[in-house]
């Protein structure tokens, strides 16, 4: 998994890409590996990120882990929930999931806060079925489809740095789980909330808004822009 080793508690993850979610205490190392250790490159940055992973990186195609029960009230999953936190508001942004920041465990988070109103016309935002949202977090989501209408509308991602697309959603979602204290949460949502939760629990599977989108609509954002300025425009994945 994606939340390299950690060290917390007695358990680990790991995942087929080889990466690791380590919650497992300091284990002896041989000779070859501290060699090894010694001369190979440490990484700077270590998930859980304060940016978003971008598509390619294999985290984002991996079915996410649940996390066990005795942990969702860890100080562990709370550094990983704290920091979706702090990326969803430091990129404005409705919603994130734990793969984003490079840990594939079940953990989704949801917003849509009044400010975003005067992001989209009246028009938009009625056609889009749009409403104010408090932040939550999910905790081993599980989401059902409860009214199977669909509907296209533009979607970005973080993830996908610099492009959109329509993708159709279910206008209606019921999402169960766990907030962050372990207790259960039931959050019946509709229209562009629904959106959102949809878009969320893609990334948990693994899945990409890419995959189902209308490909005759996938666009860059700024592509006028890069027209205007004679192509010197450049996308910022950090903030």
């Amino acid at each position: 998994m994606a939340l390299q080793k950690l060290n917390i508690v007695s358990k680990t993850f790991s995942n087929v890409n080889g990466r690791l979610f380590s919650l497992s205490t300091t284990v002896a190392k041989t000779f070859r590996e501290k060699y090894r250790d010694f001369w190979t490159p440490k990484p700077r940055f270590v998930p859980p990120y304060e940016h978003f992973t971008q598509v390619g990186d294999p985290v984002l195609r991996t079915e996410a882990a649940l996390v066990p029960q005795e942990l969702v009230d860890s100080k562990e999953v709370r550094l990983v929930t704290d920091r979706m936190i702090k990326i969803l508001h430091k990129y404005d942004c409705v919603g994130v999931a734990a793969p984003q920041v490079g840990v594939s465990l079940r953990i989704i988070a949801l917003e849509f806060h009044e400010g975003k109103k005067e992001q989209f016309s009246e028009a938009v935002y009625k056609a889009r079925k749009m409403s104010t949202f408090p932040l939550t977090v999910v905790i081993n989501p599980v989401l059902k489809v409860t009214d199977y209408s669909l509907h296209k509308h533009p979607e970005g991602c973080m993830s996908v740095r610099g492009f959109t697309a329509e993708v159709e959603r279910y206008d209606s979602v019921l999402l169960t789980g766990l907030d962050r204290k372990g207790a259960p949460l039931e959050l019946k949502l509709n229209g562009w909330n629904a959106r959102i939760a949809q878009h969320e629990m893609d990334h948990l599977n693994g899945k990409l808004y890419i995959d189902t989108m209308d490909r005759a609509t996938f666009a860059c954002t700024c592509w006028q822009v890069i027209n205007n300025k004679g192509g010197r425009v450049e996308i910022p994945f950090y903030k």
